[in-house]
């Protein structure tokens, strides 16, 4: 009894302190039916419901963190419009972090990144099914941010203008060689040897991607064009005229940049262009997203993923003996990419849930959304750079920008 009262005393005193502090549109209820308003003014717009009294030690320190963990242990339940219970979701964070005194503080992580963890990790997220992404993809299956060039664009429309968009950029020509690092399912190199002629080699660490890809190169007849391979980019040999990696250096840890673009630049040709599209942090340390978001990513989503800040990434490109050429923001782009694959992913909810379970479909839903909203909110951020090799003339593109749009 003792112990109950204690509870109920420190619950309605943090009910009192976020209620000073924000006026959130959110309705809790608890496990014996006792419900609360926590805005003053709003009406309530998401429902949190407490499933169990286990659950309140992580509703009363509402990181995002914790927030997602309850979720995902199905220890609370959030009910209301997905972009509601993100946005409430946050400013709950926020406003205990305020209400408590706690600094909303951003942690750099760094992680071994061995070839045997990294692919573990790579498997990890991209092993899910093909038949998973298919139901939230375009129908390229291009999972990376894509490129609104007006921002009326469908999904699919902006995707291949994405694509579009990084092979103009490095000016891709017929005949040259095309070396994609982590190729994904495909959709690149496809692109680059069907519209501009060129002789391609992808790589990836997901068996599940190489083996879909190799089938679609297979049934495009480009077999001559493109070959896929499961290789770490660390034991790739040779020289190739041009260089993308799109979403892939989120995995290669802080520490090793300097070492990821030199093997970039001993792989590019003189006179090559090379092209680095990944996210990073807002944050200028290279911490993750603040209130505990990147926790919950690291544990559930993305194990050991870095990212580092856009100054960090071209310092180590330049210690890479690479020189960056253009570099371009899609910040924005990408909040509205992940909208959209929210959105099917919200559309195909229930056929998702049956396919990978409750706790993989709780983890995901939480994840896509919560990503857009940190995109839109400058938490992370996301670049396109440009490179060729430093200490050169710099022929490589031309003297204006007017080339990529033309």
């Amino acid at each position: 009894m003792f112990f109950q009262q204690a509870i109920d005393r420190k619950l309605e005193q943090w009910i009192q302190e976020i209620r000073e502090s924000a006026d959130l549109p959110l309705r809790l209820r608890l496990w014996n039916g006792d419900q609360y308003e926590l805005g003053r003014f709003e009406q309530p717009r998401v429902t949190l419901t407490v499933r169990e009294a286990s659950a309140l030690p992580l509703l009363l320190s509402p990181t995002l963190n914790n927030l997602g963990e309850a979720y995902v242990q199905e220890k609370i339940d959030l009910d209301g419009k997905l972009a509601d219970i993100i946005n409430v979701s946050y400013s709950l964070a926020s406003a205990a972090a305020v209400s408590s005194g706690n600094a909303l503080a951003r942690v750099v992580r760094h992680f071994a990144h061995t070839k045997e963890g990294d692919r573990e990790s790579i498997q990890y997220h991209y092993d899910v099914s093909n038949d998973f992404y298919k139901l939230w993809l375009d129908q390229n299956m291009v999972y990376s941010c894509a490129y609104f060039e007006n921002g009326d664009e469908t999904l699919d429309e902006a995707q291949l203008k994405k694509i579009d968009h990084i092979l103009t950029k490095i000016r891709l020509q017929p005949g040259q060689t095309l070396l994609d690092i982590g190729c994904g399912w495909g959709a690149l190199v496809l692109r680059a040897a069907q519209k501009y002629g060129a002789r391609c080699l992808g790589v990836t660490l997901s068996q599940n991607q190489y083996e879909l890809a190799t089938e679609r190169v297979r049934a495009a007849g480009l077999q001559d064009q493109i070959e896929i391979r499961i290789q770490d980019y660390r034991d790739l040999t040779g020289q190739f005229d041009r260089i993308t990696s799109v979403g892939m250096f989120e995995h290669v840890g802080r520490k090793n940049l300097p070492g990821y673009f030199r093997r970039m630049h001993d792989l590019l040709a003189d006179g090559g262009v090379a092209m680095n599209h990944g996210i990073t942090s807002s944050d200028t340390a290279g911490g993750e997203s603040s209130m505990g978001g990147g926790d919950f990513i690291d544990r559930y989503v993305f194990p050991q993923g870095e990212l580092p800040h856009i100054s960090l990434a071209l310092s180590a490109a330049q210690d890479g003996g690479l020189e960056a050429l253009d570099v371009e923001s899609l910040r924005r782009h990408y909040a509205r990419t992940l909208e959209h694959w929210a959105e099917r992913f919200e559309t195909n909810g229930e056929t998702i849930r049956a396919m990978v379970g409750e706790k993989k479909y709780r983890i995901w839903r939480v994840y896509l959304a919560g990503c857009a909203h940190a995109f839109d909110a400058d938490e992370i951020s996301i670049f396109q750079t440009v490179l060729q090799k430093a200490g050169k003339s710099a022929t490589s593109i031309p003297w204006s920008r007017r080339y990529i749009y033309a």
